[in-house]
């Protein structure tokens, strides 16, 4: 209970000695602050999480990674260990940013309403807060919505890699198409004599089972066909070995592996689709603007509530006791305010601050200074007639001490 004092800004010695329902305020005071910190802290590493975590090229299975590695991903260790720590960090930040706007927020004119001026007063701490609040809810409103925001990346992937893997199959078939066209020639040639080969060896086959009328066996004319599909064979064996078909075939290897390094490219691509800025904008719409706005409502709430109720909090026991410790300090320390006893130049009341004990310090010093120049001069002045003295009793000897090397006329 104590903390959560402290965590609204109370004075644990005054509200000891307050009313029970001055405990409770600042209790709940604190509580807001504490649960705001907190949910900050959450937020912070959730968002800090979802930036820096290994990205899957399809975000609903991890086991296919980019590179194409078929190991599962759980969560990332590394990732947990710092997001953690940011996520405490940003907590204590905005835990301490919080406290110190619900305490420096006064509680202006001691009634319910909240007057103009007061809130004119109040502008720049309900801006900061405003801030705090949609640093909060965006996270929070990205994991509330995980799942559909999941499926939308997805697909989206999908539609990724399945445009790379088309565009990397059209670029492979284009290059192989430009190759087999400077070889058309020559793939004729070699096309013709796998014809004929697949001929002939349809004719031995026929051959020896009798299909030809010759009687099932392997006889001379069987064996003439064998021979010449042997002699085509090689014929084709060496057009494959020339350098020019060996070189095409290199090519067509290359381009298989660049085909292959495009597809890998896509999928590095839709890993990236699987950002903290992405997921804010498909949260936005799945849920609508509806939805997300009353999200931000609601912890704008949370985090501006604190403001609003200190402004319209009445005085209370605890606000006396307070005004007591402040007079008592200022009584030791001789400070004394007159309340309203001026106009500035906009006619609005100020206080007079007189500082006693700063005004009784100036003026014993500059009496000391009046004092100390008063026995300067005195001791200057009775300087100057035991000089003078002096001058007359020994005249010769000061003009010879100041012209020594003058005579003087008798």
């Amino acid at each position: 209970m104590r903390f959560l004092w402290k965590a609204a800004g109370g004075d644990r010695y005054l509200l000891e000695r307050a009313t029970y329902s001055d405990q409770v305020k600042y209790l709940c005071l604190g509580g807001i602050v504490l649960a705001t910190g907190a949910m900050a802290g959450l937020a912070g590493g959730y968002a800090f999480y979802t930036i820096f975590a290994p990205k899957a090229a399809d975000v609903l299975d991890k086991t296919r990674m980019v590179g194409q590695a078929a190991n599962y991903i759980p969560s990332d260790l590394h990732t947990v260990i710092l997001s953690t720590l940011f996520g405490v960090i940003w907590g204590l930040i905005i835990f301490n940013i919080d406290r110190f706007i619900v305490t420096s927020t006064g509680k202006g004119d001691g009634t319910e309403a909240i007057t103009w001026d007061e809130f004119k007063s109040a502008i720049p701490r309900l801006i900061m807060g405003t801030i705090i609040a949609l640093t909060i809810s965006k996270p929070v409103e990205i994991r509330m919505f995980k799942t559909e925001i999941d499926l939308a990346i997805q697909k989206q992937q999908d539609k990724e890699k399945e445009n790379g893997i088309i565009q990397a199959n059209v670029n492979f078939e284009k290059k192989v198409a430009e190759t087999k066209n400077k070889l058309k020639k020559l793939q004729n040639d070699i096309d013709l004599k796998e014809a004929q080969v697949a001929n002939l060896r349809q004719e031995i086959l026929n051959e020896t089972i009798g299909k030809n009328g010759n009687g099932a066996a392997y006889g001379p004319r069987a064996k003439a066909l064998d021979d010449q599909a042997h002699i085509i064979e090689a014929e084709i064996k060496n057009l494959k070995n020339t350098p020019e078909y060996l070189s095409a075939l290199e090519d067509i290897k290359r381009y298989q592996g660049e085909m292959k390094e495009e597809i890998a490219n896509s999928e590095q691509k839709a890993a990236t689709l699987d950002g903290l800025l992405i997921r804010i904008q498909k949260a936005h719409e799945i849920a609508g603007t509806t939805i997300s706005l009353f999200i931000t409502l609601l912890f704008l709430a949370i985090e501006l509530t604190p403001v609003f109720f200190k402004l319209m909090l009445v005085k209370t026991p605890y606000d006396y006791l307070a005004e007591n410790r402040d007079e008592m300090i200022r009584a030791e320390n001789g400070i004394e305010v007159r309340y309203d006893y001026y106009k500035d130049k906009k006619g609005l009341e100020r206080h007079l601050i007189i500082n006693h004990e700063a005004h009784r310090l100036a003026h014993e010093k500059i009496k000391l200074s009046e004092i100390q120049q008063e026995l300067t001069d005195y001791a200057v002045e009775q300087y100057k007639r035991r000089e003078k003295q002096h001058i007359d009793d020994n005249l010769d000897d000061y003009i010879q001490k100041l012209a020594p090397d003058e005579t003087i006329p008798a």
